[in-house]
C-alpha cells in the first residue's frame, strides 16, 4: 500500500535569518536543537521578526514530514503518523501533507497546540533551532495504525520524537509491527543533542529493531563515544543491515552487507539553508531503496535531492525531484 511510513513530530518551521550576535544574545546553541516552552518559543519569534521584519518563512516542518515531501516529490507513495493540535497550525500542517498526497489521518490534541520549531539561519547557511513540541509530545502506542505500518515497506523513525517514554514505547510496538509482517525499520539519529541525551537507549534501537540507520558524521561519533569516524562506522556496521552517514560536502557512506559505498556530494552553485540536509537526503535513498535500486544508486539519489534544499530557504524541495532525476 505504502512505500514509506514515517512517524515524527508533526510541527510548523518558522524559518528566520540571524546573525551570529542574535545567538549569541539570545543564548541559542548554533547548529543544535533546543526544546522551549510556548512563551519561550513566543518570545524568541517576537524578537527574531523584529529584527529582520518581513523575512520570515512559514512551512510545515518536522524532520519526518520533511522526508516524507522529498520521498513524494520522488514519485513515492508514503503515509505519516504524527500528532497535532486543534488550530489553525494543526491545519496548515494537515493540508500541506494531503496537499503532497501523503496519507495523514491527523490525529489531534484538546489540549495542546501545535508544535513549531523556530529555525534561525546564519550568514553560513547553519541552522539553529528552537523547538516548541506541543501536541507533538502526547504521540504514543494508541496512535500507531497497525495496518499502514504492515503494508509499508518501510517505517521510518524520527529521533526527535525520542524524548518522551510514550514515543519510545510507540517505536517499539511499530517495529514490532512492521518485523512481523517482513517490513523493515528505519531510524534517523536527529541531532548530536538528542543522541547526547539517550545514548543508551538509542542503542538497544539501533541493535535491537533498526534495519536502516541514518546519521551524520557527528551523530555517529556521539553515538559510539569515539573522535574516530572510522570505529564509529565499524561498530554501527555490526549493529545495523545498512547505515547511511552523512558527511556534509565530502558527501555519504553507505555500510550494507559488508560493502562500503562512498557518495560524492551533488555541486550547488550556493548553499543558501542546510535546514533539511540530512532529511532529504534519507528521502532519496529510501525512495532508491523502495524502488530496488543499488546501494550506489540510492545514495545519488540522496545526494541530489539534498543539494536542491540546500539550494534555497526551506526544508522542503521546491523543484520537482523525479524531473531533477
Amino acid at each position: 500500500m505504502y512505500h514509506l511510513c514515517a512517524i515524527g513530530n508533526a510541527l510548523v518551521d518558522i524559518i528566520l535569518p540571524a546573525s551570529e550576535d542574535f545567538l549569541k544574545e539570545n543564548d541559542i546553541a548554533k547548529g543544535g536543537m533546543m526544546l522551549v516552552d510556548d512563551a519561550t518559543s513566543a518570545a524568541l519569534y517576537g524578537r527574531a521578526e523584529a529584527a529582520v521584519p518581513g523575512k520570515v518563512t512559514l512551512s510545515s516542518g518536522g524532520s519526518a514530514a520533511n522526508t516524507l515531501a522529498g520521498f513524494a516529490s520522488l514519485g513515492g507513495k508514503a503515509a505519516y503518523l504524527g500528532k497535532v493540535g486543534r488550530d489553525s497550525f494543526g491545519e496548515v500542517f494537515t493540508h500541506d501533507l494531503h496537499a503532497q498526497n501523503i496519507h495523514f489521518a491527523a490525529p489531534s490534541s484538546p489540549d495542546l497546540a501545535t508544535g513549531k520549531c523556530l529555525i534561525f539561519v546564519t550568514p553560513d547557511a547553519q541552522r539553529s533551532m528552537n523547538t516548541f513540541l506541543g501536541a507533538a509530545t502526547e504521540f504514543g502506542e494508541a496512535d500507531i495504525d497497525e495496518a499502514i505500518i504492515q503494508n509499508a515497506a518501510v517505517t521510518y523513525l524520527e529521533g526527535y520524537l525520542f524524548d518522551k517514554p510514550a514515543a519510545q514505547a510507540a517505536f517499539y510496538k511499530a517495529a514490532k509491527i512492521a518485523h512481523a509482517a517482513d517490513k523493515k525499520m528505519a531510524l534517523t539519529l536527529s541531532d548530536v543533542f538528542c543522541v547526547s541525551r539517550h545514548r543508551a537507549a538509542f542503542l538497544d534501537l539501533v541493535r535491537g529493531a533498526v534495519d536502516i540507520l541514518f546519521a551524520n558524521e557527528n551523530e555517529i561519533k556521539a553515538l559510539y563515544e569515539t573522535d574516530d569516524l572510522q570505529q564509529a562506522l565499524d561498530k554501527v556496521a555490526a549493529h545495523t543491515e545498512i547505515a547511511v552517514v552523512t558527511l556534509a560536502e565530502k558527501g555519504a557512506v553507505i555500510l550494507a552487507a559488508g560493502q562500503v559505498t562512498p557518495i560524492a556530494a551533488q555541486p550547488v552553485s550556493a548553499v543558501v539553508d542546510t535546514t533539511g540536509a540530512g532529511d532529504l537526503f534519507a528521502a532519496g535513498f529510501l525512495y532508491g531503496y523502495t524502488q530496488g535500486r543499488t546501494m550506489a544508486e540510492a545514495g545519488r539519489i540522496g545526494a541530489i535531492a539534498a543539494a536542491e534544499v540546500i539550494s534555497h530557504y526551506g526544508p522542503r524541495p521546491q523543484k520537482s525531484l523525479q524531473t531533477l532525476l
